[in-house]
């Protein structure tokens, strides 16, 4: 769901109830009505853009606004309304799920009007066109990689505006999907005991995708990796990280239980990358 730009949009539509209403009046003496003949060639920018506004608020789908803002961009080119019916015709078109239409209309403006006061959400546009797509887990991740680049786009190019801020929200969990896909896969493989390939993956996660909900999982599940390749000291390594960062996890008193049924402890052991991460997380050593 759009988020920032609504504010923008209430404002704007806020103060054209009777301009709207005096338009749809005039559309009816015409003879037009609302139908997609009418002709809108005697009316000003803003008279066209309004009723885009207010049929976009009343009609079940934004398509039907689409005719009046493009109107305005082909009658009025270059007008501060021509400027404004574009993004408009990106938000409706979002709104309707049509991507595509809306992530090429969108960047259009951004292509024509990369200074516009308006570019801001327009780039926001843009990021969910990708964002809105992200499906469950288990396909694939090319439109959750696509939704992160265009939402850090947002956070770094308007970083004072309410779209930045909503675009770090969603660039969180577009990150935490990543991370999510990573323990699935890994957890398809420890099931299947091929151990040494869930280690690959619980470790992208641990090393790239530790800011994410799913690190102490990840932890626990190397524990069980290791001890099943018969690697002690990297389960308990990975087992002391865990403890330390997540000791009142339900993750951390699994893996514990599974270490004394061995005999051990969580604690540093031995090196490898595991080692390296606990020297980082642990004692803060970077070097």
């Amino acid at each position: 769901m759009l988020t920032g730009q609504a504010s923008s949009f209430s404002f704007r539509k806020a103060r054209s109830v009777a301009l709207v209403a005096g338009l749809c009046l005039a559309l009816v003496a015409c003879g037009g009505g609302t139908s997609t003949d009418e002709s809108l060639e005697g009316f000003t920018a803003e008279d066209i853009y309004r009723r885009g506004e207010y049929v976009l608020e009343t009609s079940r789908r934004a398509e039907s606004s689409l005719r009046y803002f493009r109107e305005v961009e082909r009658i009025y080119p270059y007008t501060s309304w021509a400027r404004r019916a574009i993004v408009m015709q990106a938000y409706a078109q979002h709104r309707d799920r049509e991507y595509e239409g809306a992530r090429a209309t969108a960047q259009r403006f951004l292509d024509q009007y990369p200074g516009d006061e308006d570019a801001a959400w327009a780039a926001y546009i843009l990021a969910l066109t990708y964002y809105d797509q992200i499906e469950d887990v288990g396909r694939d991740q090319g439109l959750t990689f696509q939704a992160l680049q265009h939402l850090r786009r947002v956070i770094e190019q308007y970083p004072n505006t309410e779209y930045a801020r909503s675009a770090v929200l969603k660039f969180d969990l577009a990150f935490d999907h990543l991370a999510a896909k990573e323990m699935e896969i890994g957890r398809f493989y420890l099931r299947r005991g091929l151990q040494t390939s869930a280690v690959n993956r619980f470790r992208v996660v641990v090393e790239e995708f530790q800011t994410t909900t799913h690190t102490p999982e990840a932890l626990h599940r190397l524990v069980e990796a290791y001890l099943a390749l018969g690697l002690r000291d990297e389960a308990q390594t990975a087992a002391a990280i865990l403890g330390h960062n997540f000791r009142s996890n339900p993750f951390y008193e699994d893996s514990f239980r599974l270490l004394s049924g061995q005999g051990l402890s969580p604690e540093a052991r031995g090196e490898g990358w595991i080692r390296s991460i606990y020297r980082q997380a642990v004692r803060g050593e970077w070097l």
